[in-house]
C-alpha cells in the first residue's frame, strides 16, 4: 500500500484538544504563522482584544471586514424562574454582544 505525503502550502494552525479555539492555541499558532515568540503573540491578541472591547463600549459597535459585525443589544427586564423551587424572580434588564457574520464568511460555513 502506498503512502500519500502531504503536501503543505501554508503552516498548518495547531489543533485544539476540544472543539473550540482556546486563547493559547491561538496564540500559538499567531505566534508560529508569523515567527513571533509567544509572548510578543499574546500582547498583541491582548491589545487587539481590548480595542475591540473599548470600541464596542464608546461606539456601540465594531465591524470587521470579512469577518462580521459585534454590537451591544438590550435586554429587557422579564420574569424567570428558579428551577430549583419553581418560585418567580424578577430578572434585571441588561446588555449583552451579538455577533452577526458577514454574509462571505457565513457562506464559508
Amino acid at each position: 500500500m502506498a503512502t500519500k505525503k502531504a503536501v503543505a502550502t501554508k503552516k498548518q494552525a495547531p489543533k485544539a484538544s476540544s472543539k473550540s479555539l482556546t486563547k493559547a492555541v491561538f496564540v500559538e499558532s499567531l505566534a508560529k504563522e508569523f515567527d513571533f515568540p509567544k509572548s510578543k503573540a499574546g500582547v498583541i491578541l491582548d491589545f487587539v482584544t481590548e480595542t475591540i472591547k473599548k470600541s464596542i463600549k464608546k461606539n456601540g459597535s465594531v465591524s470587521l471586514s470579512g469577518l462580521g459585525t459585534f454590537r451591544i443589544a438590550k435586554r429587557a427586564a422579564r420574569t424567570g424562574r428558579n428551577p430549583a423551587t419553581g418560585a418567580s424572580i424578577k430578572v434585571k434588564a441588561s446588555k449583552t454582544v451579538r455577533f452577526k457574520p458577514t454574509p462571505t464568511f457565513k457562506a464559508e460555513l
